[in-house]
């Protein structure tokens, strides 16, 4: 049976959407779309043109008001009012989408033909009142929907201009699988697409399911004004997830419907505090909700916290311990929603200065939302604040409740999160979020460090034995120190990942830290903990403030800071930005005791060594500061325990997917991944013999294929190489370092030529390299510059060899940077040093090279283009010092008679030459 084809898919997906009242609308061309437009512009705002259709000037003015945005800030357009002057001086407020489905209207269309850099044609639009919302792109069944994103990435860059920055979410479909993700200025990761599912989290992804439900007109228009976020801090559109819909629906219903309290079950990594926080700015419309509170504890309510919500809502986070502030915001009747700590609300309502304003809610309906409230609501604040809120309501999101085994003993009475919130309305386990790979799976180590059959963590044991004077032994640790140093780099990729260590004690942070100043390494390493004012430190040789400063200075000679106790949160703040990789000298290895293992995001964080004791809620949180989804080359959290944690694990993971089997959750053996990676290596010699015998590949197909076959090959091997026994058992692979590398070569040739024949239509073009897999970063231009230097000039075979051996290396990089340079240190090879004697300098000549290179290649641009040469230099000169490319001076500076298409072609092809150009020779 043959493939259904691609235009078989689009056809009857239009069918299918004309039932779902979609009207059917053919548009061959943008002129044909702006035209529909302004037809639709003006039935949708009929209301408001008393009659009186808009006039050629008065619609110029819509369009220049509308035209020329970003995507984000059209965004912000489509859901806003804007007011037009009319001819006879009236400036009515228009509209571009209504939130109530009912008003809009609705229409779909297929094939546009857009001419930008270079003619496209997209699959499947739908209009909502004439602008083009939504963009379905469908491929034939079997093929991989990431070619489908790697297409709307170019149709972006060479096409997607004017109306089509209004859309707001893309489909990708190949019929039998369906996903969906927002618009963005921004590169899009295939991470973040999505799958709808069901509210118990299945999966919709035949095309027509997925029609019937999430193109559904009602839900369409409810996911693009109820639950896409703008994060205005970060310029993107976040729209999302099934499970946080559903979730926020169904305490919306709880709040209106009832009174009764309720929490989410969503696991750490899900994006609870989306989820709360949208849930809590849809409450703050009802009218009939006095208040809605956000409420975190002051402990998380830092730096990342603020930044989150700020992120949400501008300038919505009081970050200070004043609690007049909250007084004053519970007294503004226009601030319906608010955002504090359980500190200061607790004090707001004991402290009798303030009863005449906290009592105005006392009998009022007021929605408190608290995130992570496992952790938060087990005190006497929280009794204080449900005390005085008596017909308030609590909400609870929490990645790990707290059950019978797991609960917070008060006396005889365990408390659970049941008991204090009572339902869970919804729930998303650490197997969907893994199956959905919105979080990653675990790699758990457990390494032995004391002989012996006995379990130290047996209560029944601690009469016997002296538990912390064995955790606590030299040779233990010293043992534990170096056997993280030896490791470190194959664990993160040389670096490339960060780790945090949890220990047990202070004690035992201090003695680790200065174990580790005692090895030899190259490692960054530094430690914090939170020291007590008044402890008590008799047999202790410092205070643990002194051991604090001591480490801080460390920190501050390495990284060239000038922190100290006195500046505690600059410190803390400066440490999390490291391991979170946002500055360019990273921390490899945070020490800590208990913190930033719970609430602590970070992608680079890949690594978590562990020697204390950890079960159910604490361990999933501390592993899952692991888990945040990156790039191809992390591909699960790895968790190293110098402690005996089975049981512990396995205990904390049945409870937190409720269930036994762990299948997915941690990654499977070393014997796995080796039996998965030798069946691909006899698949790609299949395809290519030999190295070489890639050259040989002619038709795109079988290219394709060896593609395919050797970036899932990578990925094992990446795996593989995070198990300590790859070292030890690399002859049980098939294939040796030298064969895996030749084949990249060639796999890097391939890739080479996509990026160099953009213009040629290809097979390869929206295949997902994923280069990101193969980079090392060892061969870099430095690293080749280096080699330059050091040519041997005592002979003119010496010289030639050691050319040679300097190409043969360029040919074995895997370093994108380097890639943009080869044809110019090729070049430089042959036309310089080939001529050269040893006494000449070789950078200045080298620089003199590139320069001379650098203006060839605008010269030869701008006498294509028929530009000038010297704007064009100057417009790139702007960009390498700015980082901006201002389009609108390239179009002004384009004086030479020609349509609007081309000219808006033109500036785009000019854009992406001053990028591509900086971009080559950058470094």
């Amino acid at each position: 049976m043959a493939y259904q084809s691609e235009a078989q898919l689009e056809e009857q997906l239009v069918n299918q959407l004309e039932k779902q009242n979609y009207t059917h609308t053919v548009l061959a061309d943008y002129n044909a779309l702006i035209n529909n437009f302004r037809m639709q512009f003006g039935i949708f705002n009929k209301d408001k043109l008393a009659g009186k259709p808009l006039s050629e000037k008065e619609w110029e003015r819509i369009l220049n008001y509308i035209n020329g945005k970003s995507v984000f800030e059209s965004a912000k357009i489509l859901r806003d009012k804007f007011q037009i002057e009319r001819d006879d001086g009236t400036r009515p407020y228009f509209r571009l989408l209504s939130n109530d489905f009912t008003e809009n209207i609705y229409q779909v269309t297929h094939q546009v033909t857009v001419t930008g850099l270079y003619t496209n044609r997209y699959d499947v639009t739908l209009l909502v009142n004439g602008l083009p919302l939504v963009q379905i792109e469908l491929k034939r069944r079997g093929v991989d929907l990431k070619e489908a994103v790697n297409q709307i990435m170019r149709y972006r860059k060479h096409s997607y201009q004017g109306l089509f920055h209004f859309i707001q979410i893309f489909v990708v479909s190949n019929g039998v699988d369906s996903k969906y993700f927002a618009n963005s200025d921004k590169d899009i990761f295939y991470s973040n697409t999505f799958f709808w599912t069901d509210d118990n989290n299945i999966r919709i992804t035949n095309l027509k399911e997925f029609s019937v439900v999430f193109l559904a007109r009602d839900l369409l228009i409810k996911m693009m004004t109820k639950f896409t976020v703008l994060n205005d801090t970060d310029k993107i559109m976040m729209v999302m997830r099934p499970y946080q819909v559903y979730a926020a629906e169904a305490l919306i219903r709880q709040a209106t419907m009832t009174s009764r309290n309720a929490y989410i079950w969503h696991t750490t990594g899900a994006g609870k505090t989306l989820t709360a926080f949208k849930t809590a700015q849809i409450l703050a419309t009802n009218p009939a909700i006095k208040k809605v509170v956000f409420l975190v504890d002051r402990k998380d309510l830092d730096t990342q916290s603020t930044e989150e919500f700020n992120k949400f809502e501008a300038g919505s986070v009081d970050a200070t311990d004043r609690t007049d502030i909250l007084v004053k915001q519970m007294k503004d009747k226009n601030r319906q929603l608010i955002i504090t700590t359980i500190q200061k609300m607790a004090n707001a309502v004991n402290n009798p200065r303030y009863a005449s304003a906290m009592d105005l809610y006392k009998k009022e309906k007021v929605v408190f939302i608290i995130d992570e409230c496992h952790r938060s609501q087990f005190g006497d604040m929280h009794k204080d604040i449900v005390r005085h809120f008596q017909d308030a309501q609590f909400f609870g999101f929490t990645g790990t409740p707290r059950f019978e085994v797991n609960g917070k003993v008060n006396g005889k009475i365990v408390q659970t999160t049941k008991s204090l919130f009572g339902d869970c309305l919804h729930s998303y386990l650490i197997k969907n979020a893994i199956f959905d790979n919105n979080v990653l799976g675990f790699h758990v180590e457990y390494i032995k460090t004391m002989d012996g059959d006995y379990d130290l963590d047996d209560n029944t044991m601690t009469n016997a034995i002296d538990v912390n004077e064995l955790y606590m032994a030299d040779e233990r640790m010293t043992m534990i120190a170096n056997h993280i140093i030896q490791n470190h780099k194959a664990k993160t990729r040389n670096r490339q990942y960060t780790a945090i260590f949890a220990v047990s004690s202070i004690p035992a942070l201090v003695k680790y830290y200065d174990i580790f100043k005692g090895i030899d390494h190259d490692l960054n390493i530094s430690g914090i903990f939170s020291y007590g004012a008044n402890e008590d430190y008799e047999n202790a040789d410092e205070h643990s403030r002194s051991s604090l400063e001591r480490i801080i200075k460390d920190y501050n000679e390495i990284f060239s800071t000038n922190f100290s106790t006195e500046t505690f949160s600059a410190y803390h703040k400066d440490i999390s930005d490291r391991v979170k990789g946002k500055k360019t000298k990273s921390l490899d290895i945070l020490l800590v005791v208990n913190m930033f293992l719970t609430g602590f995001d970070s992608k680079p964080l890949s690594v978590l060594y562990v020697d204390k004791k950890l079960e159910y809620h604490d361990l999933l949180q501390a592993y899952s500061r692991t888990n945040r989804v990156e790039k191809e080359t992390k591909p699960w959290g790895i968790i190293i325990c110098y402690r005996n944690l089975k049981k512990n694990t396995d205990d904390a993971l049945a409870l937190f997917s409720q269930s036994n089997d762990t299948d997915g959750i941690l990654a499977k053996s070393f014997e796995y991944y080796v039996q998965k990676f030798n069946e691909l290596a006899i698949k790609l010699k299949e395809i290519a013999p030999t190295p070489s015998s890639v050259d040989m590949i002619m038709d795109e197909e079988t290219q394709k294929n060896f593609v395919v076959t050797f970036r899932e090959l990578s990925k094992y091997l990446l795996s593989l190489q995070t198990f300590v026994e790859f070292k030890i058992e690399r002859d049980s692979i098939e294939m040796s370092d030298q064969e895996f590398q030749d084949y990249k070569s060639k796999y890097f040739l391939l890739y080479r030529k996509t990026q160099n024949e953009r213009e040629v239509v290809s097979v390869l073009n929206d295949v997902d390299f994923c280069i990101e897999l193969m980079e090392t970063d060892r061969i870099n231009v430095a690293y080749i510059m280096n080699l330059i230097r050091n040519i041997r000039f005592n002979s003119q075979q010496v010289k030639n060899d050691d050319i040679e051996h300097i190409k043969s290396e360029l040919g074995r990089s895997d370093n994108l940077q380097l890639h943009k340079k080869i044809d110019i240190l090729r070049a430089f090879l042959d036309e310089v040093v080939s001529g050269m004697n040893g006494t000449e300098d070789i950078d200045v000549k080298y620089n003199d090279f590139e320069n001379r290179k650098k203006q060839e290649e605008i010269e030869a641009f701008a006498k294509n283009e028929h530009i000038s040469a010297e704007l064009l230099g100057d417009f790139i000169s702007e960009y390498a010092f700015s980082g901006v490319i201002n389009q609108g001076a390239i179009r002004d500076s384009l004086t030479q008679p020609m349509s609007l298409l081309k000219k808006r072609s033109l500036v785009s092809k000019i854009a992406d030459f001053i990028k591509s150009h900086v971009e080559k020779y950058s470094s």
